[in-house]
């Protein structure tokens, strides 16, 4: 299975503003509606859970399966018959692969794509560069030291101002 982690970030390499706005372009979404679509699941953090959830982003998505990862068990949320919550990335992945994805999509928060930095579980990295840049917000890997070496394995322009950079990550 592959794991590919897909973010709009600022030039600066931010994913959101501190409050969690996200002012990307109309081409970028509808690239991510896309692509999430077409894998038909998306792994995501509670507070971005409930930022899309909220904005009506899964629907314009396809109604993809989520799975929601949390440490917190209070955030289960069992009425919702295509989503799930799992308590690390290992897990989150592995209820995935018992639902037969051959690709799973890996959609934020910086605490997420952490979280999956740090487990080695990042297969892809595809970044698309908006031209914006915040002084401050959410880093797209929070707190975290870890490295990795990436393989370019493509760039597109999305848009005039909008640029896709999509990495492997080297293992």
């Amino acid at each position: 299975m592959k794991i590919i982690l897909y973010m709009a970030i600022t030039a600066n390499g931010y994913i959101a503003r501190e409050n969690g706005d996200t002012p990307w372009s109309e081409e970028e979404f509808k690239a991510y509606y896309g692509f999430v679509k077409e894998r038909g699941n998306v792994m995501v953090g509670w507070n971005t859970y409930e930022l899309m959830k909220s904005g009506g982003e899964f629907e314009k998505c396809g109604n993809p399966f989520v799975v929601i990862v949390s440490r917190d068990n209070k955030n289960k949320n069992e009425n919702e018959a295509n989503a799930c919550c799992a308590s690390s990335p290992r897990e989150a992945v592995e209820v995935l692969a018992g639902k037969g994805f051959k690709e799973v999509v890996v959609g934020g928060g910086g605490t997420l794509n952490a979280g999956f930095l740090k487990g080695g579980l990042i297969d892809e990295l595809i970044l698309d560069v908006e031209p914006l840049i915040f002084g401050k917000g959410i880093k797209l890997f929070k707190d975290t030291d870890m490295e990795a070496r990436l393989e370019l394995l493509e760039t597109r322009a999305l848009s005039k101002n909008t640029v896709r950079l999509r990495y492997k990550v080297v293992k």
